[in-house]
């Protein structure tokens, strides 16, 4: 029931947003048209260029907020000031008559290289802009010749611009305002609604009486935690918004306040319930009395109380502090767990109690002295971060940035010479599509051309098509716009289109519809898709010559590193040494893993020509893998941080009583890092079968391995002896013995609640150390897999391939 109104929600939600989206840029649009074909004669022939006045508002309005179109006006101002600025000067020292061909290409090139270059530092929708302005300048300068005003030629692009800013920023303040602040609002009370709602489903599920009951309770908390996801992102989407809007407003309050963050703290308790229960062997859960069930579902009811009545100001409706909740039931298990079958238990109880704050190392009360210290890590990050747009603007420019340059300038530059050569009244055509599309980070080339060339047909297609039904009445043509924004809003949320192909589809009927005066509409469609053609095939060999490296290989050696900063992360878990290591670890694991996601979906998508076919399935079962101990991890530094800082309330020595542990904890991490970092060599292997020439033989090679390790032991995991389970339940349960040593040393020193949470934090460390080592079996099975896949005529076993690759190398 509630799975099927959240896709009721969801439809809506997602049909009113393409509606709304739909309409502001039908309006702009609008306006574009009205200003163009109606307005004053002195408008009209300042505004020579209307198609791009139209391709302006499709980079900018298409489902955005005000704080968008107020940070679009100022980024196309910027990007006029940029391209315009020195088309004037070129212009007017070469002058437009001794154009040619070959230099209005070289004329592009070098200006987009100057566009390109500052990399990050300039938006990219500036970018965009700056681009598309460039390729009018030079090309239509080349166009008329001698005709062309060197100084009012690039004020007429600018003006074009101009227009289609100005209508973007109308279209968003009729018949309202459409605020990101609202927008972040309105999902920041959907996302802890939907928190709470997961949280007494999981609630339920923990306290259900049979399986049945409390799979039904998980599966539905699946539904809500995709809801949330999208919700967070949209809520990320909108943050910088929120910025330019709030920017004339600066007393508003808690204006520096980023919400995905804060909104972030909800998420990762949630996650770990659900790790909990789905670790859980069987229902009911054994350990769990009546007093522990009512409590928990005591606290549920008061958390949900509480939520409904948080006041949403500022569009964060996650309060700095809340009321304190009763959580003595938590504090009712007092000693360690024997077993690792019963860790589930405890790790949920963890979950809750950090949910709550109500750990005294998570505790989201500030005091003063925290207050202080927080703002000066803030002005510190200020400082830093002026630090680092100072430096942007410095004279060192990376290899990177050059190259990302020089691959624009190439393109634009061949696109516009082919485009030229082909037809030189519509050679711009060529150029324009490769400027608007102009992507900052790497991409799947082959399946973005694709989809920019199959959306630019199906956009002429339908402006041909409406051109024929109502040629003579302008405009009902414009009214005909309507549904197919709408149509191309849906398209740009979908899958097979995206973003890329979403707007190509827009701009091609608008580019016919929107305008007159451009001859006959087939002939301009055949015209414009076969410059397009050649644009997005100019694109693609430049692509192909200065980045031939697919993405199949990429993902690999990305595999390879991200396996590296995982062995880091590992090797800085600590109870002596504390949490700070370990999050810097984890910041970089976090970039690595996303890196990797990326370059998995490029290569799943990339055509496979005559090159080995990417293991998709495979790689996906790595990262999903490598994501849950990076989960475990983040939930490990949570544990050692309260412990870090309840060690300062205990008697003795902290260190001394954690000895015994940290030994355990060093076995545990002897084990897995050097499984991992096996993991790490073996995926960089290219062939199993050259090894096997170039290297010793399979007892040597192991002897050898061996005797120069001295970890025979630890790789037992490799020699598939079943041992596996044996090596686990050793290293828990010495943990949980030397964890029931420590309790029972401060049963006598504090009270109950300070032991109640040491016991919570202990047992939450032993399930993400139990956690980590199976989902490093599950890394095991997925190289073995990705090695035997790469190697199908070779036997691979992973211990016999990393003793080769040792003896190698010694």
């Amino acid at each position: 029931m509630a799975t099927s109104q959240d896709q009721t929600n969801r439809a809506r939600a997602l049909w009113l947003t393409c509606l709304a989206s739909a309409f502001r840029t039908a309006l702009a649009c609008t306006i574009v048209a009205i200003s163009t074909l109606y307005g004053p004669p002195s408008l009209r022939h300042q505004v020579a260029l209307p198609a791009f006045s139209y391709v302006t508002v499709i980079l900018i309005a298409p489902d955005a907020t005000l704080g968008d179109t107020l940070r679009g006006f100022w980024l196309a101002l910027y990007a006029t000031i940029q391209s315009v600025g020195l088309a004037i000067l070129s212009l007017w020292l070469i002058g437009p008559a001794r154009l040619s061909s070959s230099t209005t290409a070289l004329a592009v090139g070098l200006a987009a290289f100057v566009v390109v270059l500052p990399g990050e530092a300039t938006h990219l929708v500036s970018k965009r802009i700056a681009l598309g302005q460039i390729v009018l300048v030079y090309v239509i300068a080349f166009i008329k010749g001698g005709s062309t005003d060197a100084i009012m030629h690039p004020v007429h692009v600018a003006a074009s611009t101009a227009v289609g800013v100005l209508a973007c920023v109308l279209a968003l303040l009729v018949p309202f305002p459409r605020l990101a602040c609202r927008e972040v609002k309105q999902n920041s009370k959907l996302l802890v609604e939907n928190a709470s709602e997961r949280l007494k489903l999981f609630v339920k599920a923990f306290c259900a009486e049979d399986n049945a009951s409390a799979l039904a309770s998980i599966s539905q908390t699946k539904s809500l935690g995709s809801t949330a996801t999208r919700l967070f992102q949209t809520i990320k989407r909108h943050q910088e918004s929120m910025q330019w809007e709030r920017l004339p407003l600066q007393f508003l309050r808690h204006s520096n306040v980023n919400p995905g963050d804060r909104l972030q703290g909800l998420e990762i308790p949630l996650k770990g319930m659900e790790m909990a229960l789905s670790s859980t062997p069987s229902f009911p859960v054994g350990g769990v009395d009546g007093e522990l069930k009512s409590g928990l579902l005591k606290l549920v009811e008061k958390q949900l109380s509480l939520n409904r009545s948080i006041p949403c100001e500022d569009a964060i409706p996650v309060p700095e502090s809340k009321p304190e909740i009763d959580i003595r039931c938590l504090q009712t298990l007092q000693t360690i767990p024997q077993t690792h079958q019963d860790l589930p238990l405890f790790f949920f109880l963890f979950c809750i109690s950090l949910l709550h704050g109500n750990l005294s190392g998570t505790s989201s009360g500030t005091t003063a002295q925290d207050k202080l210290v927080i703002h000066q890590k803030q002005e510190a990050l200020t400082s830093c971060k002026q630090s680092v747009i100072w430096s942007n603007f410095s004279m060192k420019v990376s290899s990177k940035r050059v190259m990302a340059a020089f691959k624009c300038s190439l393109s634009l530059g061949l696109a516009v010479f082919f485009g030229l050569i082909f037809s030189k009244e519509n050679g711009y055509w060529s150029g324009l599509p490769v400027a608007i599309s102009f992507a900052a980070a790497r991409e799947a080339t082959f399946k973005v051309a694709n989809v920019k060339a199959q959306g630019t047909v199906l956009g002429t297609v339908y402006g041909v098509f409406g051109c024929f039904l109502f040629q003579r009445v302008l405009p009902i043509r414009l009214l005909s716009l309507i549904p197919w924004f709408i149509f191309t809003s849906f398209l740009q949320r979908s899958k097979m289109y995206g973003q890329a192909g979403g707007i190509s589809a827009v701009i091609g009927a608008v580019l016919i519809l929107g305008r007159t005066n451009f001859g006959a509409p087939s002939e301009f469609a055949i015209a414009r898709i076969t410059e397009t053609f050649i644009g997005l095939s100019s694109s693609i060999i430049v692509e192909l010559l200065l980045q031939p490296r697919r993405a199949s290989p990429l993902a690999k050696v990305q595999l390879s590193r991200t396996l590296g900063a995982l062995h880091e992360c590992i090797d800085s878990v600590s109870l002596q040494f504390g949490r700070a290591q370990l999050e810097d670890n984890q910041k970089c694991l976090k970039i690595h893993v996303e890196e990797l996601g990326k370059l998995i979906a490029e290569a799943d998508v990339e055509p496979n020509f005559w090159f080995f076919p990417f293991h998709s399935a495979c790689y996906g079962k790595l990262i999903s893998s490598i994501s849950k101990m990076m989960e475990l991890l983040v939930f490990s530094g949570h544990a050692i941080g309260v412990l870090e800082q309840n060690s300062q309330l205990l008697e003795g020595s902290w260190k001394g009583i954690m000895h015994t542990m940290e030994c355990d904890l060093e076995l545990f991490k002897k084990m897995v890092g050097s499984l991992i970092s096996c993991f790490k060599e073996v995926t960089l292997i290219k062939s199993v079968t050259v090894l096997e020439k170039e290297g010793l033989d399979d007892q040597e090679s192991a002897k050898s391995c061996d005797l120069e390790l001295g970890k025979r032991q630890i790789l037992n995991a490799f020699r598939g002896c079943g041992l596996e389970d044996e090596e686990m339940d050793k290293i828990i349960s010495s943990y949980l013995l030397h964890s029931k040593e420590v309790v029972d040393k401060i049963h006598c020193q504090q009270s109950e609640e300070l032991k109640g949470q040491i016991v919570l934090c202990l047992s939450a460390l032993g399930f993400c150390i139990s956690g980590l080592i199976r989902a490093t079996r599950e890394i095991e099975e997925g190289i073995k897999e990705l090695v035997q896949w790469e190697n199908p005529s070779s036997h691979v076993n992973l211990y016999e391939i990393s003793c080769k690759m040792h003896a190698l190398q010694t």
